[in-house]
């Protein structure tokens, strides 16, 4: 099967700005673009039929308008539409098993609205066989061909617990698609016995600082090595990950987390920091599964 891109589509601002990212990405990657729409009540295609008598007229519609649009922006890409007769759900989980990422709309960053990111995006999110990208509206990339360089560094979220090679080939993939730097952000809560009756007892901060450190640089090496052209700074946070993660990706192009595939039965599917990336990060997420 040829390499696709896959974004879902429903009709939203949310999906259109995220159809507009992934067009970008796949003109990057030379993809071919998947525009994907499903609803269940989809019905087997009729003879042709005027629009007002035609069941899957808006399905058709919502599919073939972002196509048009798309199709428009990069010319150099391939853009295909796919009408699925399935739930959301389940048709997005599949699609994104023959993908090479899968991206869907975000809502936006209200007090109570960044709290509703739907059941359907975070069950996709939290199973998916990919990397799942979630693009909020407003942020969607809209420049003409040829494709520019993308505006913000790559961020990624290491927490140095077990191996991380999916994660690190994914953000190190996407810096040299985008000719941008990479961060390698770590965030670790100080220790109780670091703090001290005047405050925190720096000798000890700076001794985990090093530490860590070094332990970056030794996870980050082979990955230098393989992409020489990308610039990779690193970036010790001495707070909780989850603050130091959506605080680093402020004014960031994309900011990449991990998803362990093997959590424990009762564990939830995404772990504190991706939760809160989902929930308050501005930039373009993506979800990395890895082992």
């Amino acid at each position: 099967m040829e390499p696709v891109l896959t974004v879902g589509l429903d009709g939203s601002p949310e999906s259109l700005a995220a159809a507009h990212w992934a067009a970008a990405e796949a003109e990057r990657r030379k993809l071919t673009l998947r525009l994907l729409h499903a609803w269940p009540l989809l019905a087997p295609e009729p003879p042709p039929v005027l629009a007002e008598v035609d069941q899957n007229y808006w399905a058709k519609r919502i599919v073939h308008k972002a196509r048009a649009e798309l199709q428009a922006r990069h010319p150099a890409v391939t853009v295909v539409g796919n009408l699925v007769a399935d739930d959301a759900r389940n048709a997005l989980l599949q699609a994104a098993s023959e993908s090479e990422m899968l991206v869907l709309g975000s809502r936006g960053l209200g007090t109570v609205e960044s709290y509703f990111l739907g059941d359907v995006s975070t069950a996709v999110v939290a199973r998916a066989e990919r990397p799942v990208v979630l693009v909020r509206a407003g942020v969607g990339e809209r420049e003409p061909s040829p494709v520019p360089r993308a505006a913000g560094d790559v961020v990624v979220a290491l927490k140095l617990h077990g191996p991380c090679d999916d994660l690190l080939a994914f953000a190190f993939g996407a810096a040299a698609a985008r000719d941008v730097p990479l961060r390698a952000v770590h965030g670790r809560s100080v220790p109780l016995h670091a703090y001290v009756p005047w405050g925190v007892d720096h000798t000890i901060t700076e001794e985990i600082t090093q530490d860590v450190r070094k332990r970056l640089n030794r996870v980050l090496g082979p990955w230098r090595e393989q992409f020489p052209g990308v610039v990779v700074t690193d970036a010790v946070r001495l707070e909780s990950p989850a603050r130091a993660v959506v605080r680093a990706a402020e004014g960031a192009g994309l900011l990449v987390v991990g998803r362990r595939e093997h959590r424990p039965a009762l564990a939830p599917r995404l772990g504190p920091v991706a939760q809160a990336a989902i929930h308050h990060a501005r930039c373009p997420l993506a979800v990395v599964p890895h082992v």
